[in-house]
């Protein structure tokens, strides 16, 4: 055999004797390989967006004076906006049972403040229910459900709700925006005690006259 003959070109390891793979085959010339390696990564989750945003808002009574004006220790935690979000929120958060006596935490939607002075809230006033200690976990859990998911006929009417830890109770409140407005709140009374199947009455206070009366306010409505 000629020197000529001799096929001197290198050859890479593993590949003598073997025909180049299909897709090599069928590559134009100077063409290069397209790397996919990277391609098969999964997609980030998908979240699901609620309706609304809505921010944890936390009332520390250690860091109450008896000089402050009500409502100025109330402090925002964190906005969420998904049913994850909320989830990985609630996890990592102490339950109304383990909250210190004089504890308010709150749950109102983005850019409403949990105060009587808030526009939103201002024409309001707040449906509550009242429970012994240590017994409102489970009920402010399936209230905060209901309301994030808007299981309300009148969600719109809802600014947000509320548990209170007092010495011998514990009390969840739902404020609503516009107390005149008598049928949405009927409504939104009836439809809680049903997610909650609560069976005894409860009522209605009209912020107005909580804010006017000496004693206990009296309820503007009952179901």
């Amino acid at each position: 055999m000629a020197a000529e003959d001799i096929d001197t070109r290198p050859t890479s390891a593993g590949s003598r004797g073997r025909a180049p793979p299909e897709d090599d085959r069928d590559r134009e010339e100077g063409e290069i390989a397209d790397d996919d390696s990277g391609s098969h990564a999964p997609p980030p989750p998908t979240k699901h967006q609620l309706e609304h945003a809505w921010t944890f808002w936390f009332d520390n009574p250690q860091g109450k004076s008896k000089q402050a004006a009500w409502g100025s220790s109330i402090r925002p935690i964190h906005t969420f906006s998904t049913v994850e979000d909320f989830w990985g929120l609630y996890n990592n958060i102490h339950r109304p049972s383990k909250l210190v006596v004089g504890a308010d935490f709150h749950c109102f939607k983005e850019k409403i403040e949990p105060k009587w002075e808030d526009p939103i809230c201002a024409n309001g006033g707040k449906w509550t229910i009242s429970c012994g200690r240590g017994k409102s976990d489970t009920m402010w859990l399936h209230t905060l459900l209901a309301m994030i998911g808007e299981q309300f006929d009148h969600g719109d009417e809802i600014c947000g709700a509320v548990v209170s830890v007092r010495g011998k109770q514990e009390r969840i409140a739902i404020w609503t925006k516009d107390a005149a407005n008598e049928a949405a709140q009927i409504s939104i009374g009836k439809q809680w005690k049903e997610f909650l199947d609560y069976k005894d009455s409860i009522g209605f206070i009209v912020h107005d006259d909580a804010k006017k009366a000496d004693k206990g306010p009296k309820n503007r409505y009952t179901v």
